[in-house]
């Protein structure tokens, strides 16, 4: 595979050879994880922690601060600011998920309650579905999110589908929870005999949607007693925000051009944990835990967010032109996605995403 740039772009992840792209890698999963510093696979429990409290920390700072300064212009900056916050927190709550919070499964399992309840998402469903999303990265018939529909489906689709999926990507993830994504046998991350969901499941499941029913029942009670408009100014704007922010960047991860999938019978964990792309959110990388650092994320899962940066300089030489990063700005590569990213043909691999004809 040849990766070339587009200095015009600013990205050194634009166009490839396909007729290049081969069924083998000149490299192994064992070299790329020999070339990793060890420490890099070590959580931390008190860094971890660390980060967990800062956010929180954060969090409530702003809340309080939103309610002592009354004046007109706190709002806009309350709103995005908390948004963007929980969508660090929901972070912290994704390492947990992949037990690269620390080493202990009860508190990884904790600390993700207490990261993703407070913005409505359910730890255990989510863990289990993002699981098989990391288990399946870049294969077209089981991946599990933002992978793309195949032309037919695409033809199929009714109206209200593409208008989530293509027309309204930033607010898709609740509906996700309930529905699933297209393509895929239906599925509520909330209810334990979802196909999401093995037998053995069952209670995980069962336990996240308690936490999350108590969270609904905290936002009633409070919402009855300072008023359903202040309930909407605190909590429910920047949980629209943080939808958003989840949206764009996991559909940044997968979305782009040159980015190759596979049917099932021609792929295999390595090439397709490689179908993701790095990229650069400026001041929001450390805030948001530098999750734009993802193609070593994929790879291995098990590596704490805040090693993230040293094992992706570590593999870089073994992965040469496999590597992609883009350091396009961030909304001008969302709006490009946006516009030329909607299927892959019926036939052949690798496929790439093509624009639907208006």
């Amino acid at each position: 595979m040849q990766l070339q740039s587009h200095p015009s772009q600013g990205s050194q992840s634009a166009t490839v050879n396909r007729s290049a792209v081969p069924s083998e890698l000149p490299f192994t999963l064992k070299d790329v994880r020999a070339a990793i510093p060890s420490y890099c696979f070590e959580p931390s429990l008190g860094r971890s922690l660390a980060y967990f409290l800062l956010d929180i920390g954060i969090i409530t700072g702003l809340f309080i601060a939103a309610t002592t300064i009354q004046a007109w212009w706190v709002w806009p900056l309350y709103w995005f600011a908390q948004g963007t916050m929980f969508w660090a927190l929901f972070v912290v709550g994704h390492d947990c998920g992949h037990g690269s919070f620390s080493k202990y499964k009860w508190v990884n399992n904790l600390v993700g309650h207490l990261s993703h309840t407070p913005i409505l998402v359910p730890f255990h469903g989510w863990r289990i579905s993002h699981r098989t999303h990391h288990a399946n990265t870049g294969n077209l018939d089981t991946d599990e999110s933002w992978y793309p529909v195949s032309e037919t489906k695409y033809n199929e689709m009714t109206w209200p589908e593409k208008l989530v999926r293509f027309d309204l990507p930033l607010i898709a993830y609740p509906v996700y929870l309930f529905r699933r994504s297209p393509s895929r046998p239906g599925g509520s991350h909330f209810l334990p005999g979802s196909p999401l969901f093995k037998p053995s499941e069952k209670w995980d499941v069962i336990t996240s949607t308690i936490w999350l029913l108590g969270m609904l029942a905290l936002l009633v009670g409070v919402g009855s007693q300072i008023g359903w408009l202040s309930l909407a100014a605190y909590y429910g704007v920047p949980y629209v925000i943080f939808v958003m922010w989840l949206d764009l960047v996991t559909y940044l991860h997968h979305t782009e051009a040159d980015i190759p999938w596979y049917p099932d019978e021609d792929w295999f964990f390595l090439k397709g944990a490689l179908s993701t792309i790095d990229r650069d959110y400026g001041i929001f990388n450390p805030i948001h835990h530098d999750i734009g650092t993802h193609v070593a994320h994929h790879i291995f899962l098990s590596i704490p967010h805040y090693h993230l940066q040293a094992a992706t300089e570590a593999i870089k030489p073994v992965l040469g032109s496999y590597y992609r990063k883009s350091t396009t700005p961030i909304w001008q590569s969302f709006f490009r996605a946006y516009r030329t990213c909607h299927f892959v043909t019926d036939q052949g691999s690798p496929r790439y995403y093509k624009q639907a004809k208006k």
